[in-house]
């Protein structure tokens, strides 16, 4: 039976089920051009990663990328019983949607149809499963099959990707001499920030939201501390795919979270290093500035799940502080390429 991530609590706390598809392209399966899809979303962090990794690396005319539309619609929409809502494909034309529930109008800006034809991202997965259909997803279109719907695995298959011509230098965002910190640090912000969140969010009892929100602030505390000390979360010389994934729940946050999670001790804008950092990976890399969508993200959060906002209001604020990229940032001036290393309390 197919599911959503909001059927994924457990006495009253929200447990994500692991990806089930782990699988890594051979070298030569990479250098076949335009065999492989990234199907992604601009709402989901989890798939926007992915679509930043491609952005940085230069790989867009190597693998082709489908956008799927914000909002949730009915995957099966000519079967009554079935009343599975989820992510479906459309066109930039195409009239807008509404909720699965019938409320709002939502256009299909930025939408990229699949080149597959595939309808939904559900066409993708064996139905045989007991599964999400998830975002994102790494599809061998020759084979037929999902190669990967795990985002940091997908991160690192395609930071390893050839990058044409052989030899041109792109960066790297999982360097040999920073893994041990990069992992340390992913291990701190998962649990309590990226899925953090969602287990504020998601929660249904009282206590296991407590928990889970206090667990976020003390890690958000935490990266603030680190951050007031060096530019980059994992302190390499560059950014890094910890970077990455720290600044796609953060830019979410102030616009999203804070609302429809219920994470309203604290905005980011509120910290003294957080947004400034947010910022300066955006002013620095445009390649992760072009893969964030907004209008995507609070359409999306807003306008999919009934049981949480029944209506499909969209709130109109906060103002976008993360958009003035343009402003220099300071900590490019104070903490130059590489701080002081920095420990984990």
């Amino acid at each position: 039976m197919e599911k959503t991530a909001l059927a994924e609590v457990v006495e009253g706390v929200f447990k994500r089920s692991p990806s089930r598809y782990r699988g890594t392209p051979s070298e030569d399966e990479m250098n076949d051009d335009s065999r492989f899809v990234l199907y992604i979303s601009y709402a989901c962090p989890w798939a926007n990663r992915t679509l930043a990794v491609v952005y940085l690396k230069g790989l867009e005319d190597q693998i082709r990328v489908s956008v799927v539309h914000p909002v949730w619609q009915r995957t099966r929409p000519e079967d009554p019983a079935d009343t599975h809502c989820g992510w479906v494909f459309r066109d930039e034309h195409n009239d807008p949607v509404s909720t699965a529930n019938g409320h709002g109008s939502f256009d299909c800006r930025g939408c990229v149809p699949d080149p597959l034809g595939h309808r939904c991202i559900r066409d993708l997965y064996n139905e045989t499963y007991d599964t999400k259909f998830t975002v994102p997803v790494l599809y061998d279109s020759k084979r037929k099959i999902i190669v990967n719907n795990e985002s940091s695995e997908i991160m690192r298959i395609l930071n390893g990707w050839p990058v044409r011509p052989a030899g041109t230098k792109h960066i790297d965002l999982y360097p040999a001499e920073d893994r041990a910190e990069i992992d340390r640090i992913n291990e701190l912000t998962y649990e309590a920030i990226n899925n953090g969140v969602y287990k504020c969010g998601f929660a249904t009892t009282q206590s296991a939201y407590d928990r889970a929100v206090e667990e976020l602030f003390l890690a958000l505390d935490e990266c603030d501390r680190i951050l007031s000390k060096q530019r980059w979360i994992a302190n390499t010389e560059e950014v890094s795919e910890a970077d990455i994934r720290l600044v796609m729940t953060l830019i979410r946050f102030d616009a999203v979270y804070v609302v429809y999670f219920k994470t309203n001790v604290r905005m980011i804008k509120d910290f003294a290093h957080l947004a400034e950092y947010v910022r300066d990976v955006l002013a620095t890399y445009p390649a992760i500035a072009r893969s964030i969508d907004i209008g995507h993200i609070k359409t999306h959060y807003f306008c999919s799940h009934p049981l949480l906002n029944p209506y499909g209001i969209v709130p109109r604020g906060p103002e976008p502080w993360w958009d003035d990229i343009a402003r220099p940032s300071t900590r490019a001036v104070t903490m130059g390429r590489k701080g002081v290393a920095f420990e984990i309390r």
